[in-house]
Formats: structure tokens, sequence, C-alpha cells
């Protein structure tokens, strides 16, 4: 076996029986909340619409909605390597792509088990020993830099929407003075993670910008001739509440999120929901293509030819 499959098998075999309940229990909450929500969703607005929408949509900007979000995706990778580069792990580029597929896909086959962050954090601590608490960590501030992303971006949308109750001045100076104390906060007590702070975010503002084409493409696929602002707008903020962990890839809370928002800028509630569906197929359709590597962990490690092991350095520099 591939030291991969070791680890993996080593997790399961070192898993207490609480362990393992906890695990049975957390997958039936996560079914019964997005079938929940989903049901509350399409009570709502009758999947009838949703399925019309899908079906009579056009297959050429559908596919473009795929390849937007394979490029988020991909992006999003690119920004999980500045942080394990922060930390002075180098991995191999298509090591890590694979790894991120791969994790996905737990996300997806595993809601309640390991999980693709879990997954990640276990693997790179056993094969390249790395402090459990360091691994965690880097993941964290991956993620803390989308949240960070969708704000910044908010702010961006807000100034096209011209119904806005607000000054601009408080969106901007918000997000501003946000970013300072985020930076601050991080450059003084997570220094190690700040090594490519810059880059970072700007990758995922490059995440979040190819998921807001996505949306456009869904839109585009129905023909619309609307404003864009409200549905990205709304997206954003239901991708917030997506992250909350009680729920498969995000299902039924982005679209229960994205029908309340369309209620309040007065959007076509059938499309909201189209969106939020449409997009949540979209990334568990691309989730699935690390399937492979579930099927196939020799795979994963494909790219790891001798002599090229990752690097571990004690004094990470700055890129």
């Amino acid at each position: 076996m591939t030291q991969t499959e070791d680890i993996i098998d080593e997790g399961a075999e070192h898993k207490t029986w609480k362990g393992k309940l906890w695990g049975v229990i957390k997958v039936i909450l996560i079914i019964a909340v997005t079938g929940g929500l989903l049901y509350y969703v399409f009570s709502k607005v009758p999947f009838a619409k949703i399925k019309y929408r899908l079906i009579h949509a056009d297959r050429a900007w559908l596919a473009a909605a795929i390849a937007c979000y394979i490029g988020s995706m991909l992006f999003s990778s690119w920004r999980l390597l500045s942080y394990f580069k922060s930390i002075g792990l180098r991995l191999d580029w298509r090591f890590n792509l694979r790894l991120y597929f791969l994790g996905l896909c737990y996300n997806v086959l595993l809601p309640g088990g390991i999980g693709g962050d879990g997954y990640k954090i276990y693997l790179l601590h056993k094969r390249y020993h790395l402090p459990t608490k360091k691994v965690f960590w880097a993941i964290l501030f991956d993620r803390l830099s989308g949240f960070w992303a969708i704000g910044a971006i908010v702010v961006g949308l807000v100034i096209l929407i011209p119904s806005f109750p607000y000054h601009l001045a408080w969106p901007l100076g918000i997000v501003s003075v946000g970013s300072v104390i985020y930076y601050a906060v991080a450059r003084k007590f997570f220094k190690e993670y700040t090594h490519n702070f810059i880059q970072a975010h700007l990758k995922a503002i490059g995440v979040q910008s190819m998921q807001l084409l996505a949306i456009v493409c869904l839109l585009l696929a129905q023909d619309f001739n609307g404003k864009f602002a409200p549905y990205l707008l709304s997206f954003l903020f239901s991708s917030l509440a997506a992250i909350i962990p009680f729920s498969l890839g995000g299902g039924g809370i982005r679209d229960a999120l994205f029908l309340t928002l369309a209620r309040q800028f007065n959007l076509a509630e059938d499309m909201a929901v189209y969106l939020s569906f449409g997009f949540y197929l979209i990334s568990i359709i691309v989730a699935l293509l690390g399937v492979y590597y579930v099927l196939a962990p020799k795979r994963l490690e494909a790219s790891l030819k001798k002599g090229e092991e990752p690097k571990l350095e004690n004094h990470p520099i700055e890129e």
C-alpha cells in the first residue's frame, strides 16, 4: 500500500467508538438539516419551476458556469498552497491540487466523518510530521481569507445598487478598518501565517470572482437581461451562511437564505432558487471528481517522484 493508504487505515483503526457514534449522529443531523431546508425552499418555490429552468437552460452557458467553478477551485487550491508555504511546507502543486479535490470529495461523501479539512490535517501531520495545530491554523487562515474576500467584493457590489439605504462611506469604512485590524491581529499573534498574506488574499479575490462569474453564466443561461448586482450580492451573503458545517455542502442553507434575500431585493424567487440550487449541483459534480483519488489513492502521490519530496523549512521566507 502507499503511505497515504496506510494513513487512512491508521486513522480508521484509532477512531474511538464515541467518535464513530458522533460521526453517525452528525451525518443524520446534516442530512436532516439539508433535507428540511430544501423541503422548505421547494414548498415556497415549486421544484417543477426550478427543474424547468435547469432543463431549458442554455447548455453552453451551463458548461461555462462549470468551467468558472472549476477555475475557482484551482484558485482556492493555489491560495491554500500559499499558507502551506508560510508554515514551511513546500508541496508539489500537483499533489496539493489532487489533495484539494480529494478533500472536496470527502466533504460530500463523508460530511459527518473525517471531512476534507480533517483529512488534509491528518495526512499532512502523519506524512510530514507537522504539528496538527500548525496545519489547522494554516487551513483556518485560508478560510478567513475567503471571508475577507467576500466582504471586499460585497462593498464593490453595493456601489452598483442605487437603492442601498446607507452612505457608501459606511461599508467602505467598515471593510477598510476591518482589514487593518484583521492584518494587525494576524501579524501580532500569528506572524508565521502572514508571510504570503497579500498574495493569499489576492487569490481569495480570484476564488470569489470566479464563483460570481459562474452565477453570471447561470443567469445568462436563462437569457437574463436584468441587473446582475442584486443576484450577485445575494449569492455572496448566502455563501457566508453556506460555510456552516451542519449542511451537506451548503445545500439548503444557501437556498433558504437566497430565497429570503430575493424577497428583500424584489428578485424573482424562482430565479434565485435556480441560481442557488444550480450552483449547489455544480459544486457537487466538481467535488465528485475527487472520487478518482478515493478509488486510486496511488495516483494522489503520482507527482511525488524520487527526490521531489516536499521541503520543510524552519524559517519560511516570503515569496
